[in-house]
């Protein structure tokens, strides 16, 4: 079984019922991790593994610290003996760090799960932060202005949204680059289908 199927089945169990919405969410973010399988090589089962679990501490069966991505990434660790590296992207997902800081976790969180490969991390976050709440595709741009709005502005998660708001879209503009540099090196020149769509990338990779 690939690790995504097998990550798709933990998350549903977990999510679906309780948390719809979230689940909604997990779906969007994985859909957008199988579009990055060209650009990715090897890596794609293991990045579509993590878009799935990114989320999977928001269930009530998980919740410990109620900082979701510590709280599902020791789950993964202890009770499904996950992939390391997997662990470590779910730990650190979307600069994760910023916010774990800010609750007084980040040295529970740095000492348990070193940072994951800088490749993956990038490549999880653009997939995340193209994601609505209900899984609907957005910019970056729509999705930074829409989290505030769900939390309002004082809360720790927009306030750490808004520290992290560079490297977040800095990573979705490498990945949304180097999906277009993939599409045109696979693509004939005369394919007017395949141009529209990096003429659509390109018109993601600058919307922030």
């Amino acid at each position: 079984m690939k690790q995504a199927d097998w990550a798709e089945e933990i998350a549903r169990k977990l999510l679906e019922i309780p948390l719809a919405r979230r689940w909604g969410h997990s779906q969007g973010v994985a859909a957008q991790a199988r579009t990055l399988a060209p650009i990715l090589g090897d890596d794609a089962d293991l990045l579509e593994a993590a878009a799935w679990l990114h989320d999977i501490g928001y269930s009530p069966d998980l919740v410990d610290t109620s900082f979701h991505p510590l709280d599902g990434a020791r789950y993964l660790r202890d009770a499904q003996h996950a992939d390391a590296v997997l662990c470590r992207l779910v730990a650190h997902h979307s600069c994760a760090i910023i916010e774990a800081t800010a609750r007084g976790v980040a040295d529970e969180l740095s000492s348990e799960f070193p940072l994951p490969p800088d490749h993956l991390d990038t490549a999880l976050i653009y997939c995340d932060m193209t994601t609505g709440p209900d899984g609907a595709h957005l910019s970056v741009s729509q999705r930074l202005t829409e989290i505030p709005q769900r939390y309002g502005s004082t809360h720790v998660v927009s306030r750490s949204i808004q520290r992290a708001r560079p490297r977040l879209t800095d990573s979705v503009h490498t990945i949304s680059a180097k999906k277009v540099a993939a599409e045109r090196a696979r693509a004939p020149h005369d394919s007017p289908l395949t141009w529209r769509h990096i003429y659509h990338a390109d018109l993601i990779s600058h919307s922030a």
